[in-house]
């Protein structure tokens, strides 16, 4: 166990095992309801929360989060759950990083399915897309001139409506061939391959370097 007992809870976001070359904390699967309690047995000085189970288990709860924050924890969270979590409890002290978190503190998001995603227990590979990654590829797709707004939001409009499992990049070239044609859902399909955009993995890097540099500073 590290020194200063930091715990960092991701998965799909940023792999654990690229985490643990990034920082100096015992790293922990995605965080689900009960998992707080283990932690708290060990005196943590700092939790980073990035990813957290709902689809396959209970989540994590803001009053399970509480009881650290008035401990004087400090709690991190960003990209995923830990965003969603991070809003809920900034007034109580949680620190929030990244996009993410500061789109649902501005109310710009307003579900949690922005985030959510399926992923492979065994690899953490993720198996759907998260809708915010999807927005910000089609707002680049605009900026590109590869796609107009009113395209976009209609493209957006569809892959939001689906459930979150089934938000592919299969599903989004799917309905890019409905809605554009044949060749500029292709033209569409290597802009996605070729300007990749991972908001929620940014994030989690930025949650790791924000915790690093209080490590530092303290």
């Amino acid at each position: 166990m590290c020194e200063r007992r930091i715990f960092i809870f991701t998965g799909s976001s940023l792999h654990p095992d690229k985490a643990r070359t990034l920082i100096d904390a015992t790293i922990l699967p995605p965080i689900k309801r009960g998992d707080l309690a283990s932690v708290s047995a060990s005196k943590p000085q700092v939790v980073g929360i990035i990813d957290g189970e709902f689809y396959q288990s209970l989540a994590v709860s803001p009053k399970e989060i509480l009881p650290l924050l008035e401990a004087g924890v400090r709690v991190y969270g960003a990209a995923s759950m830990g965003a969603l979590r991070a809003v809920e409890l900034r007034k109580f002290g949680m620190v929030g990083v990244g996009r993410v978190f500061r789109l649902f503190r501005a109310g710009f998001l307003d579900a949690d399915d922005e985030v959510a995603v399926t992923f492979d227990p065994s690899t953490y590979q993720p198996t759907s897309e998260p809708l915010v990654n999807t927005r910000y590829l089609l707002r680049a797709a605009v900026r590109r001139r590869f796609l107009n707004r009113g395209e976009a939001a209609e493209i957006l409009a569809e892959m939001r409506a689906a459930y979150f499992p089934e938000r592919t990049k299969g599903l989004l070239h799917a309905i890019a061939r409905v809605r554009l044609g044949a060749d500029r859902a292709r033209e569409l399909h290597h802009f996605a391959q070729n300007n990749a955009i991972d908001i929620k993995q940014q994030d989690a890097l930025a949650l790791l370097h924000a915790i690093a540099q209080e490590a530092i500073s303290s």
